[in-house]
């Protein structure tokens, strides 16, 4: 019997593939459990209509991400730190403390976590940082530190 996948199933198939399964096995476990779906024209047409909308989604976000990247080049983020005499920064800038200036300041919303350049912005001056915003998007910021007067 051939069934559509609704759910990932370990050793048969992912969701949304039509799978070749034996009669009693999607009889008695797959549909029951809600694992599959009967191959029918109905369920095909449903099946083709739910990945049409999912790469419409895909592809809203790509475009999204790119014009969010292109944003992020002319965004510095601007902050001031404490040094000590010899002009050396006291602590650094984190990833926080980042993607919450340009939600503030720029209303930009950047998960922190996908920032790909895992250096510390410890130092006083211009530091560039890679963010992925979608699977191949990648956007920079520049993140400037002063001292503190």
């Amino acid at each position: 019997m051939r069934v559509i996948m609704l759910s990932d199933v370990k050793g048969i198939g992912k969701k949304g593939q039509i799978v070749e399964v034996k009669d009693g096995y999607a009889a008695n476990f797959l549909i029951p459990k809600g694992f599959a779906v009967k191959e029918t024209p109905k369920s095909k047409e449903i099946l083709a209509n739910q990945n049409a909308a999912k790469e419409a989604a895909r592809l809203s976000a790509f475009q999204e991400a790119s014009l969010i990247a292109k944003r992020l080049e002319s965004v510095v983020c601007e902050f001031e730190a404490n040094t000590g005499s010899d002009g050396k920064m006291f602590g650094t800038i984190s990833y926080k403390q980042i993607e919450q200036h340009l939600k503030e300041k720029f209303d930009i919303t950047i998960d922190k976590r996908k920032i790909i350049d895992r250096i510390p912005v410890d130092r006083i001056g211009y530091t560039k940082l890679q963010i992925e915003l979608f699977k191949g998007v990648i956007g920079t910021i520049t993140v400037h530190v002063s001292e503190k007067k």
